[in-house]
């Protein structure tokens, strides 16, 4: 999907787009449905009916959701209303509520989009490890408020940007694997699944409704957790986890955009034909995977502020308003933080070093200013080291945390 208001939203491809969340809402409905039928209240067949109902469009549903103030009662109205006198007709949403089939559809799309981000932040940690190990070794000039510090390798720097990167992934990890179904009926108490055990014999019809919500996450491959309609943790943490991965892509942009001005010289995005010119200036080359990555990560906070904004205002067992909001601003960022997170592998993975540069910037007599005011406390002894410290310990820790990080993934 191209967006003008936002370019480089094709990279996020289908992820979180009108199409997917609406597939993912019949995908919701359909194994509720064999769920149903597994269990004995539905028909065996029932669920094959639906095979049968046809194309829903986006467009269609999108201008009927108006009417209710959300997409599944004019989705639940169309199928049935296709269906006929179909028994599927009468057991399709049936012990399902709103909330219930918007949530798990929303959770299935957001696992998939971090699945991407996660991907691509490994990626990231394995070009950066070898970066980090590449330039130990590769003098240039720390800077602090703007001015020249003392010594540095690129390579701590690089190893730096790692454990942002380590952090991130940590974070977009755990949040992904606590998305679970969210089913809870009309107000959180699976009163209408209970009392279709119940009319049928159940000897428990509690235990039978929430072993049915449990078949349900197993067939969608979510972990099943009684119902979190007004609890929204998991979709606040998700948030938070995807604007720490873009705190991380910011902070190596800002970086890289500073360490590439002319004046600095040290580091250059990959260069491609067309990319970074100006409307007026030829000369230009500006850096434009930096910019788009810094845009990200001012714009991504925000995202999860209302979220969290949301979260604190629900009220009741459905709020009015507080729930409405996170659907788009889910959509927002998590597209946003798939293409985000394929710029910033672009970005390191094409990133060109000026090692010579970079000497340069580290023969600045003033880095070694400190070194010289510990004159007064232990007098120069000859052969000293070049004022690195701990430098090459610290990146082989970083290292060490990248490989821990990822040991699983093979």
């Amino acid at each position: 999907m191209a967006n003008l208001f936002w370019p480089g939203d094709e990279r996020a491809g289908a992820l979180l787009d009108q199409q997917r969340f609406l597939a993912a809402m019949l995908e919701v409905e359909h194994q509720w449905l064999r769920a149903l039928s597994a269990c004995g209240l539905a028909p065996a067949d029932a669920a094959r009916s639906l095979d049968d109902v046809g194309a829903v469009t986006v467009e269609e549903l999108a201008t009927a959701a108006e009417a209710s103030g959300n997409p599944v009662v004019p989705l639940v109205q169309l199928m049935r209303r296709r269906l006929g006198d179909d028994p599927a007709a009468i057991w399709l949403h049936r012990g399902l509520t709103s909330q219930d089939v918007v949530d798990t559809a929303l959770v299935l799309c957001l696992r998939e989009a971090m699945a991407a981000v996660l991907a691509d932040l490994r990626a990231q940690s394995m070009t950066l490890a070898a970066l980090a190990e590449r330039h130990r070794g590769t003098p240039m000039a720390a800077r602090t408020l703007t001015q020249p510090a003392v010594p540095l390798t690129f390579g701590l720097k690089a190893a730096t940007w790692l454990d942002c990167v380590i952090e991130a992934a940590r974070a977009v990890r755990g949040a992904t694997r606590r998305l679970a179904v969210q089913i809870g009926g009309a107000a959180g108490t699976l009163a209408a699944s209970a009392e279709l055990f119940r009319r049928v014999g159940s000897s428990d019809p509690a235990a039978a409704s929430l072993a049915l919500v449990a078949d349900l996450a197993d067939r969608l491959g979510l972990p099943a957790t009684t119902p979190w309609q007004t609890v929204r943790g998991r979709l606040t943490g998700a948030a938070d986890a995807l604007v720490t991965a873009g705190d991380a892509w910011g902070r190596i942009a800002s970086d890289v955009a500073l360490l590439g001005r002319p004046e600095f010289g040290e580091l250059a995005e990959p260069a491609l034909p067309g990319r970074g010119g100006s409307s007026t200036m030829p000369h230009k080359a500006n850096p434009v995977l930096s910019v788009l990555l810094r845009r990200h990560a001012l714009a991504a906070p925000a995202l999860a502020s209302t979220l969290h904004v949301a979260a604190a205002s629900y009220v009741d067992e459905r709020p009015d308003g507080a729930w409405h909001v996170e659907w788009d601003t889910l959509r927002l960022l998590g597209r946003r933080s798939v293409v985000a997170a394929s710029q910033a592998t672009e970005l390191l993975g094409g990133l060109t070093v000026h090692e010579d540069r970079m000497a340069e910037s580290a023969r600045r007599d003033e880095l070694l200013a400190e070194r010289r005011s510990l004159d007064a406390v232990v007098d120069d002894r000859p052969g000293g080291q070049a004022y690195l410290g701990a430098a090459d310990r610290i990146i082989d820790r970083s290292l060490s945390r990248c490989a821990q990080a990822w040991k699983d993934d093979g």
